[in-house]
């Protein structure tokens, strides 16, 4: 298959498919890309799983839309060097808070989405 046709095969899938594959792909992820345990627990809540999932430098990011340029107004759980974790919205800088445990971020994520949030989109911040 060629570059143009992958990225036709691509264009065919729904939005909810492009999510569900990119899951799929970052559960499967190692040690060596994110703790495991990050892309776990953000997938165990249903409102983060209808988002696109990217990894980069060990930390998960959530969009609402499948292409580039993404949105940055979902929270994101960066790890703490003296342990715990921050979460912060990129959009606007806002530090949503602090939480000991990652499940306890993830539920900080979950619970401070933009408003009107829901499944992503095929397509940019742009298109939202």
């Amino acid at each position: 298959m060629t570059h143009v046709d992958e990225e036709s095969a691509v264009r065919s899938l729904s939005a909810a498919e492009i999510v569900a594959a990119e899951w799929s792909a970052v559960l499967s992820y190692g040690p060596d890309l994110i703790d495991p345990a990050v892309p776990r627990t953000a997938y165990a809540h249903p409102p983060l799983r209808c988002l696109h999932p990217m990894v980069s430098h060990g930390v998960l990011y959530l969009s609402r839309c499948t292409r580039w340029p993404r949105t940055h107004d979902v929270g994101t759980v960066y790890p703490l060097a003296e342990g715990g974790y921050r979460v912060r919205r990129e959009s606007d800088r806002t530090l949503l808070g602090e939480a000991d445990t990652v499940e306890a971020a993830y539920e900080l994520v979950a619970a401070r989405l933009p408003d009107g949030c829901g499944p992503a989109i095929d397509g940019t911040s742009d298109d939202l």
